[in-house]
């Protein structure tokens, strides 16, 4: 699992076709590691608890607004004392002109000073999306990840088991392939993506080949990423072992911390793979939507094992 991932500086500048006004003395090398931004209003007037210098500085309109109503020489050491921090870089949205105090003070202190076009709200929306996907915690599982009915379906099994043939099969029924073999997993926040690591639309069907999806079914049968919904693991049928005929037996399993619902599936011969899958999708959908078949059912036999004890208590109490 890589959750030690950082994006550098001057990905971001060309990322959002920014103006470098001064290049710091690490330009080349400084790394961002967290999600937030900072608008340093507070650090102007030298409140600086709980300062997080890591984070990315963005001034706007306000900001420039107020320090006007400073002297220079007052500006200088306001600036000063945000530079004196190993902040990644300054941010001046809205392409405002530049105190000569800040660009002073950023030269001095080796700092790297940023101008972008965009408000201040748009370059912070902007940015904290950008950083959350860059940043966020992945892993890489075996597997085929299919988009079935609008559900991410997250395949596992040992190999030759028959993730493939099924994936394939639900290809032809109209779902859509996200990746085969390898699956990369992404966090952000609570939920989780699903996508192929490197090669795109290929599956590999053992006595045919690799085949490319997308050639033979159209761009229709492939999909870039999907959110994970749901993990079917499929294991060989054991004569001795119980299955859940109910489905009242709710489990999870956890990929980076977040847990996803799980079902496990027996193969043997004569089943159809697929056919089952898609009743798994549906049904997952309608759980998340208040409706669950399993229990329903569970209700209504309960409901008539009590009706028929009533009916015969009262056939005793009244022979």
């Amino acid at each position: 699992m890589n959750t030690n991932r950082s994006v550098r500086v001057k990905d971001i500048v060309e990322k959002f076709q920014m103006e470098v006004i001064n290049k710091g003395t690490d330009y080349d090398t400084e790394i961002l590691t967290i999600t937030d931004v900072n608008r340093p209003g507070l650090q102007f007037i030298g409140f600086f608890d709980y300062f997080d210098p890591r984070r990315l500085q963005i001034i706007g309109k306000s900001e420039v607004t107020f320090l006007r109503g400073y002297s220079a020489e007052e500006r200088r050491k306001r600036f000063e004392d945000l530079f004196c921090y190993e902040i990644p870089a300054l941010v001046i949205s809205r392409n405002l002109d530049v105190f000569p105090e800040c660009l002073e003070m950023a030269q001095k202190h080796g700092r790297t000073l940023l101008r972008t076009k965009y408000t201040s709200v748009e370059f912070t929306a902007m940015t904290i999306d950008y950083l959350n996907h860059a940043l966020a915690p992945v892993i890489t599982r075996h597997g085929v990840l299919v988009d079935v009915y609008g559900e991410g379906v997250l395949i596992f099994g040992d190999s030759g088991i028959g993730k493939s043939e099924t994936a394939i099969e639900l290809i032809k029924r109209g779902h859509r392939l996200v990746a085969d073999d390898a699956v990369e997993i992404t966090r952000i926040g609570s939920t989780l993506s699903g996508t192929a690591p490197e090669l795109r639309n290929y599956l590999e069907v053992r006595g045919v080949g690799v085949i490319d999806v997308e050639k033979l079914f159209g761009v229709g049968a492939v999909q870039d990423s999907t959110q994970i919904d749901l993990v079917i693991q499929f294991e060989k049928w054991e004569d001795d072992k119980f299955y859940d005929r109910l489905g009242l037996d709710e489990n999870d399993t956890t990929i980076l911390d977040v847990p996803v619902p799980q079902i496990t599936i027996p193969v043997s011969a004569g089943r159809n793979l697929a056919a089952i899958v898609e009743l798994a999708a549906m049904n997952n959908r309608q759980k998340k939507h208040g409706f669950n078949s399993a229990r329903e059912f569970a209700a209504q036999i309960d409901g008539h094992i009590d009706r028929v004890t009533r009916e015969n208590e009262l056939k005793n109490q009244n022979p």
